[in-house]
Formats: structure tokens, sequence, C-alpha cells
């Protein structure tokens, strides 16, 4: 952490904002010092990306004001935050994936040779940027092709390109591995050194109190505190967000396994390069983890078992038959669910209905000649809110608008009304609070005692530690043992990463 700047860059003064039958920012003010680096905390439905939309035009505020540099401004779109320096990296990235690095950075504003874009000049500033940033991209390469973390460090690089003065970085950790925390760091702060002042919103409390100078945290709309993240501890902050003191982080363990139920042998994907030769067994009742760093194929190995990529040789048996999932109907027929890592881009439909969203998985059971059961989604909706208790004001409510930790509750239930034997939940809690955390973890917990094999992957140590019975470790597309979570250690888990 960097000794900011005395002087306030920012100072956002008793901003309200109200939405029909909602105030979504109750008098709530925030101030940043130029060079520092700010996080800003709460639980999904805290206020805290209504606040910052307010600040980069995507909202109007109804009361209050805004000082930039003790200026008082009030922009009317994000176009008009980008030319007086403010820039934001979203959670959600909104990339033009055919166009190319370079095109997706200039979009709007391309250098001109006449009346012509200068290809060349273009390529040649924003490889510039890439150099002062130390990010290894060709500029010329398709966003398409691009890993998340890889686009993730473009939308950083754009954001720098308008010689922002304030950076606002909307859980930009969200999908990075260990060492590209860390190179961003290094980013961040290369920024502070220059005078940028973040405002980095996580739910990452350790990264939170490495990188932070101050921690706001907001909680139903309202500002808490602000203090300096030195006084700060991850009990603390949790206290402050959620208004209780969480003392434990996970639920007491209910599930007793028995029985095993799913046994994968020799499984080698179609695709060369991916994983081979895994094997494993789950129990009925188990929750097992699957733990590896970033390209240990571990999303891999459960697409393969819900049918979404090919497998070239090796067997899935459950209850001692021999199931072939050769796309994800067949999988659902055949007893199993899978909840996406990508919850925005695979696992919803974000403009459409929490009773469309509950249903799509499930869609034939609801027709009724050439329409569906009005009364049997109505039901089967109702089941998925109360039984996953989502807060949600309608069945008829977008998706789109709710928590991300209520969006997950949805796609289980979702899946759950499918009635699998085994549910695949890949990194089931990214970017959910930590209150809504639990919430899910009560969840798994719960649904593994009524006898549901579940495996989860998780990047979260503490989770996997927390929430599990067992633990396989994958490593470069192997499976490099299975340990006893009860007994296991960190250690002996990246150890086991780490081996091929």
């Amino acid at each position: 952490m960097s000794e900011a700047s005395s002087a306030n860059l920012l100072e956002m003064i008793n901003l309200t904002k109200r939405f029909p039958g909602v105030i979504a920012l109750n008098n709530v003010s925030l101030k940043v010092k130029a060079g520092s680096v700010h996080a800003l905390m709460g639980e999904n439905g805290a206020g805290k990306s209504t606040l910052m939309k307010c600040l980069f035009g995507i909202y109007s505020m109804d009361e209050g004001k805004i000082l930039l540099d003790g200026k008082e401004v009030t922009f009317a779109n994000s176009k008009q935050a980008l030319e007086n320096g403010v820039s934001m990296v979203h959670q959600e990235l909104n990339q033009v994936r055919q166009q190319n690095v370079m095109d997706n950075i200039w979009l709007g504003r391309y250098p001109k040779k006449g009346i012509f874009i200068d290809e060349k000049r273009m390529y040649e500033d924003t490889a510039a940027i890439f150099k002062s940033l130390d990010i290894h991209i060709d500029p010329r390469s398709k966003v398409g092709s691009l890993s998340v973390s890889e686009m993730q460090m473009v939308e950083i690089a754009k954001a720098v390109s308008y010689n922002s003065k304030l950076i606002v970085m909307d859980e930009p950790i969200s999908s990075l591995t260990e060492k590209e925390v860390n190179h961003l760091f290094t980013i961040i702060r290369k920024l502070q050194s220059d005078n940028v002042a973040i405002i980095y919103i996580s739910h990452k409390m350790e990264e939170i109190l490495k990188i932070s100078d101050e921690v706001t945290i907001m909680r139903d709309g309202q500002y808490i505190a602000t203090k300096s993240a030195k006084e700060l501890t991850t009990d603390e902050i949790i206290k402050l967000m959620v208004g209780r003191d969480l003392s434990q982080r996970f639920p007491e363990k209910i599930n007793k396994p028995g029985v095993v139920t799913l046994k994968v042998k020799d499984l080698t994907a179609e695709t060369e390069g991916s994983f081979s030769n895994i094997n494993f067994e789950l129990r009925k009742g188990e929750i097992l983890g699957v733990a590896g760093l970033v390209g240990s194929k571990r999303t891999e190995v459960m697409e393969a078992l819900f049918g979404i990529r090919g497998i070239k040789s090796g067997s899935i048996e459950l209850n001692g038959k021999v199931v072939h999932n050769h796309s994800p109907q067949h999988a659902i027929k055949n007893g199993f669910a899978l909840v996406t890592e990508e919850r925005r881009t695979t696992g919803i439909y974000p403009q459409l209905s929490i009773s469309f969203n509950s249903i799509i998985a499930n869609l034939p059971q609801y027709r009724k000649g050439l329409f569906l059961s009005e009364n049997k989604v109505h039901d089967d909706t109702k089941w998925v809110i109360d039984s996953m208790k989502v807060k949600t004001p309608s069945q008829k409510t977008p998706i789109g608008s709710l928590s991300g930790g209520n969006q997950q509750k949805v796609i289980i239930g979702r899946w759950l009304l499918t009635k699998p034997e085994v549910l695949l939940l890949d990194e089931p809690t990214r970017g959910i609070d930590v209150g809504a955390k639990f919430e899910i973890y009560q969840l798994i917990n719960q649904l593994a005692a009524e006898g549901k094999g579940i495996i989860m992957i998780s990047s979260e140590m503490p989770e996997l530690l927390g929430v599990t019975d067992r633990i396989l470790v994958m490593s470069n597309g192997r499976a490099a043992g299975i340990v006893e979570t009860k007994t296991t250690t960190q250690e002996e888990i990246m150890r086991l990463a780490a081996l091929y």
C-alpha cells in the first residue's frame, strides 16, 4: 500500500437514488484521495454498484452532489465521465469478441490519418500501454481467443488509455489466478505512483486488506464506515458488512456420505492436450471438492461428465450402470446437473423472469399440448423461490436485477427441478458476498444430507476445506490425488496441484 496523497480527488456527498418501491442509496457519502486505493465493500444489494453507476453517468442521482478535483460534476453518460478522467472496469466484460484487442481499446476514438484509421499508430499506442503495464498480449489478437483473465487485463489497459485520474475496478480478481492477482497489484501500485486513484470493489477480504489504503463499507444502501485498511481485520469487515458477527464462516456439516453412486474410470478427453486417465468415486450424500490451478482442466472434466465435451475413452457409471452423456440432454436424463462457472454468460437469461429461468432446464415437463401449464410453472417457480430462500418481489422479476447470490440460488433450484442424483457445481460462490456465501454453503450441505452426490470446483482453499468431505486435486489435466478434507492441509493440496 502506498502513502496516498491527502487531497480528496473525489467527493460524493449525501447521494440518494430511488427506484420504484426501493431506496437503492440513502444519503451515502464517499471521499477518495488522489493516488490511493479505496476499497468499497458490502453484501450484494448494499448499493456499491449503484453508487458507482451514479458516478459514471449510467444512473442519475435524485439527491446529493459529486465533486471531482474540487469542482462539482454531473455526468449525463459514461462518455462524459471518460472525457473527465473517470473510467470503470466492469465485472461483466462487455467486449466485442469478434474484433481484435486494439480495436476494443480504441473503439469510438480511433487514431486517424486523414479520413482513414491509422492502424500503425493504434498498434504502437496499444503496445506502449501494454509495455508500461507489463501485459504480454498481442494487440492484433482476437478478443474471443483470450482467456477471461487476459480480457480483464485488456479492460484495465483500456481504462488507462483514457489517461484516467480515477479508475473504478469492479470485482477485478474474480477470474484471476494468484500469479495474475499479483500482476494486477503491481499494475495498481504503478498507477498509484502516477497519482491515479483506484476504487476497488471486491468480496475477497484478504486481497482488500493487502492492496487498499482505506475501506468504505456499505449496507442496505447506506454508508456504514470508512476505516484505514491497517486498522481492519477480516472479522471486523464481516461484522460491519452484515451487521452481525459471523464467527463461523462455514455451517456445521450435517451430511453423512453413504454408498458409492458414481464411478469415473480412466476418463480421457477427445481433445488433445485436455485431461486424461481421470479416476474417482463419489458417494451418495458426499461433497467432493475439486482443487487445482488455472489450466488444470477441472472445468473440462465437469463439462465432459455433463456431455458438453467429447470423451475419447473411459467410462462413467451411475449406480452400477454405465451411462453415455453425449449431450447435456442425455446428462439431464441420466440424472446429472451442472451449475456453470460463468453465471452471467452461461447460467442465466438476464432479461427474462425468475419463472423462465427456473423452468428452462426442464421445459418438456411443463408442456400441455401446444402451451405450457401455467399452474405447474407457477408452483415450481414458487418452490424454487421458497426452498432456495430467493429474495425477490415476484416470479416475474427479471433475474438480472437480483443480487449474485439470489441468481445462483435460482440456478441451483432450476437444476433441482430436474431431480438429479449428481450435482456438479463449478465455482458456485464466485462473485457472491460473504452472507450469501454462507446461505449457499448451507444449501449445499442440506442437499448432500438429502442424499445428493455433489462435486464442487472452487479456487478458494478455505471454501474447499470448510465445505467438502474429500478433495480431488487436478494438475495439468491429470488427477494428482484425492485427500480427506479433515486431515489435509493447504500445503498438501498446493503440492499436489503443482505435481505435473
